[in-house]
């Protein structure tokens, strides 16, 4: 029973629990207040230094940057100037090629002429010897049909008979084949060429044998139209 009256005598007793009661909240509440203060007057240093140090570093940027164009500025020109120069040369580059067109057009190209028409004849294994038909031979190169046939009808060789047969071959061939005029036709080229060598045999005294060459010749003709 005392207890029970202690108890109800704490409990009737508000103005003695009152102060203490209030004592510990204002502790309490005093405290959290007083740290809330310094984290609060600590943070704006905190924060000032990084922001002097960002600061610093952004003023020196836009500085460095107007600085980069300014540099680069005059190879701009540059490449500018010398733009405008492979232009200009390229502009006078064309009109220096324009007039070969231009000549072109006004010289046209002479037109090619014809090709002559060649008409060949071949003689093989003529029974003379290739020297001696060869200085018939030069004698015809190059003339009229009928100046050919009029030096080899007097001449006293005895090639100019075989290489006069030839001629006349050449130029029948050229009237039938090509349709060509005999009295037009020139010798544009003969040659004589070495054949195979027959060879005989003499008896001489003493029982020797003596060799005989029988040289043979193939002589080639080709005519052609005069101017």
């Amino acid at each position: 029973m005392a207890e029970e009256k202690k108890n109800t005598e704490k409990k009737d007793t508000p103005g003695k629990d009152k102060p203490a009661a209030a004592k510990s909240a204002a502790g309490s509440t005093r405290k959290p207040a007083a740290k809330k203060a310094g984290s609060t007057a600590k943070k704006p240093a905190a924060a000032k230094k990084p922001a002097a140090k960002k600061s610093a570093p952004a003023a020196k940027k836009p500085a460095a940057s107007e600085a980069k164009p300014s540099a680069k500025a005059k190879p701009a020109e540059k490449t500018a100037a010398t733009k405008t120069a492979a232009e200009s040369k390229a502009e006078t580059k064309p009109k220096a090629e324009a007039k070969p067109k231009t000549t072109a057009k006004t010289k046209p190209a002479p037109k090619e002429a014809p090709e002559r028409p060649i008409v060949n004849a071949r003689a093989r294994y003529v029974r003379i010897a290739p020297r001696k038909a060869r200085l018939i031979a030069d004698q015809v190169r190059g003339l009229p049909l009928e100046d050919a046939r009029a030096l080899l009808r007097f001449s006293t060789r005895g090639a100019a008979r075989d290489i006069a047969k030839l001629i006349d071959s050449a130029a029948a061939n050229a009237e039938t084949n090509h349709d060509l005029v005999a009295d037009d036709l020139l010798i544009k080229d003969i040659h004589v060429d070495e054949g195979p060598t027959l060879r005989r045999y003499r008896p001489r005294a003493l029982g020797r044998a003596t060799r005989i060459n029988k040289r043979t010749s193939h002589i080639a003709v080709a005519l052609t139209p005069e101017d």
